[in-house]
């Protein structure tokens, strides 16, 4: 699985060459490149722009990037120009890629399962303060987001995070991103199995491997065997689920096709129950899958969601089987069962299996610095800990505290404004990165969703049920729009007197794990930014009037009139 792609003969059966350029499917033999990402993929591998950057680019300076290494090639590196500042959202999409760009870099530091020891967090903290202006983003994929960094500086930025371990190969890019999983794998008290074996194995065998590093889209992993499941498997390319099988023990039910951005769908079962010791021949074999037969020509349709819904799990299965796995045959399954709470996110303290705590807690929308982090890093070891995680959620936990220690590492955070008896809305708030550094944002999400969090707590200090809200930037849904509680589209919108401002398109009742599904949109409901805390405070009145005993937010949503919601 592992010869090159672009060599029929090298991955089985030499098949008949059509024609037809179709989707540019390789496996049918259609290679010729049918867009401009495609032609500088073929021209070069994204992984080789590192050594361009190392001895041209940092020593010439900006002006000195080739173009498709710039708005290519160097996400294959983790690194993205970020938004020029002063440009509103009504130019995001009129304006060129060059009058978009500012001359510094978003750099995204892969955090695989989020495992990070305290030793690499200080140096994430460091590198911050010292190169990025003290920023320091955690995602909803784990991983976290530097600004501000100039080209000069990434080799140091680099020799500093690979001296600990850390890497941002394949942040970015046409490549298998960073691989979510449990952030309570191996310790947790009700883990069905512990899936940190695998994902070393598919780490191993992936990451800058040039068999991978040319996909048609980028590709997302997610494993975990918590019977919460705490890592959205719904919408990764694929996920591995932990499960109990009735005859051969803990495994993994396997799940692919699942995607948000502005056609979303959520992952199908193949039905399939997969050893943990089968895993990464199962993970290699899809990954080589959408190589082979995704679909190329058209970037907006090159997601491996596509090919599952016109494939279908059956048949998608059937190729698994026949082409990657050698003939084998998967064993059928059960689907994982619900989980029992509808919070995921390891909120709160409990107990380890070995007797010991962990403690999560909940920055604001993801948003922390430099020097935050290398203080959280003082905190975990100052009581016994070196062992941190991010989570999907935007949160932090840190592992292996003993019980006489954890009500001052609770206060110690509590001191940093990182709590760990968050309030719902604290707790349930999301944002992406926004306009302030993305180019395809058209409105500010990071500051309204810390100020949203403020006023919702004064104004309903007593709602203590689940709730997620999700604020995104742009239509992409990076910050998971569609399958929120409230899940809210930034765009431009008019106000009470027809002026364009800063606004929101609504989504409610998303939900994923519990009766996983996307959101209803109301028709013509738009809020503008000044309304959000006002909106919400309503809808939310209403529910707690409205529900039934025990009806969740997503289900009321789901009955409740149009004239409720708006």
């Amino acid at each position: 699985m592992a010869a090159s792609p672009q060599n029929p003969a090298a991955s089985g059966p030499r098949r008949k060459v059509s024609r037809h350029r179709g989707e540019g499917q390789w496996a049918a033999g259609h290679f010729t490149p049918l867009n401009g990402n495609e032609q500088f993929k073929k021209d070069d591998d994204g992984l080789n722009v590192r050594t361009r950057i190392e001895t041209i680019y940092s020593k010439r300076g900006f002006d000195s990037i080739d173009p498709n290494d710039l708005r290519g090639r160097m996400r294959w590196w983790g690194l993205y120009t970020q938004r020029r500042p002063g440009i509103d959202g009504g130019k995001t999409a009129v304006l060129e890629p060059e009058e978009l760009d500012d001359r510094y870099f978003m750099l995204r530091v892969r955090i695989d399962a989020g495992a990070l020891t305290t030793q690499q967090l200080r140096v994430i903290g460091e590198v911050s303060q010292e190169f990025a202006r003290g920023t320091a983003d955690i995602t909803d994929r784990q991983n976290v987001q530097y600004h501000w960094i100039r080209i000069e500086d990434v080799p140091e930025i680099w020799q500093r995070l690979e001296a600990v371990g850390l890497s941002t190969v394949t942040a970015c890019g046409d490549t298998p991103r960073v691989m979510i999983g449990s952030p309570v794998a191996g310790i947790a008290e009700d883990e069905i199995i512990d899936a940190t074996p695998a994902l070393e194995e598919m780490k191993r065998r992936v990451l800058n491997n040039p068999a991978y590093s040319n996909l048609p889209r980028k590709f997302k992993t997610a494993i975990s065997g918590s019977p919460l499941l705490d890592v959205v498997h719904e919408i990764n390319d694929v996920a591995f689920v932990g499960v109990r099988h009735p005859e051969h023990g803990p495994g993994f039910d396997v799940w692919v096709g699942g995607g948000l951005s502005t056609n979303p769908k959520l992952g199908v079962r193949l039905g399939a129950w997969v050893p943990i010791e089968d895993v990464p021949d199962v993970h290699e074999g899809v990954i080589s899958i959408f190589r082979d037969y995704g679909y190329r020509r058209l970037r907006n349709r090159a997601r491996l969601k596509f090919l599952v819904a016109d494939w279908g799990a059956e048949k998608f299965r059937q190729v698994l089987e026949d082409e990657y796995l050698g003939g084998r045959r998967l064993t059928d399954g059960p689907a994982p069962e619900q989980p029992v709470q509808q919070w995921r996110d390891h909120i709160g303290v409990h107990r380890q299996k070995d007797g010991r705590f962990y403690v999560g807690f909940a920055p604001r929308v993801g948003r922390v610095d430099g020097a935050t982090l290398t203080k959280i890093a003082d905190l975990a070891e100052a009581h016994g800990s070196g062992r941190v995680r991010t989570t999907v959620e935007q949160k932090m936990i840190v592992l292996d505290v003993e019980q006489d220690r954890v009500e001052s590492l609770v206060e110690g955070l509590e001191a940093l404004d990182l709590t760990a008896r968050p309030s719902t809305f604290r707790r349930g708030t999301m944002a992406c990165t926004g306009i302030e550094f993305c180019k395809l944002a058209i409105v500010e999400t990071k500051q309204r969703g810390s100020t949203l969090i403020d006023e919702l707590e004064r104004r309903l200090t007593d709602f203590d049920e689940p709730l997620t809200i999700n604020l995104n930037g742009c239509p992409n849904a990076c910050a998971r729009i569609q399958v929120a509680d409230i899940g809210l589209k930034g765009q431009l919108v008019l106000d009470d007197e027809g002026r364009q401002v800063e606004g929101y398109q609504v989504h409610l009742g998303g939900a994923l794990g519990l009766e996983a599904g996307f959101g209803r949109k109301v028709r013509g409901l738009k809020v503008t930014a000044d309304e959000l805390p006002d909106y919400i405070e309503r809808v939310l009145t209403r529910f707690r009037a409205e529900r039934t005993e025990g009806e969740r937010f997503a289900a009321w949503t789901a009955r409740a009139s149009e004239e409720a919601l708006s």
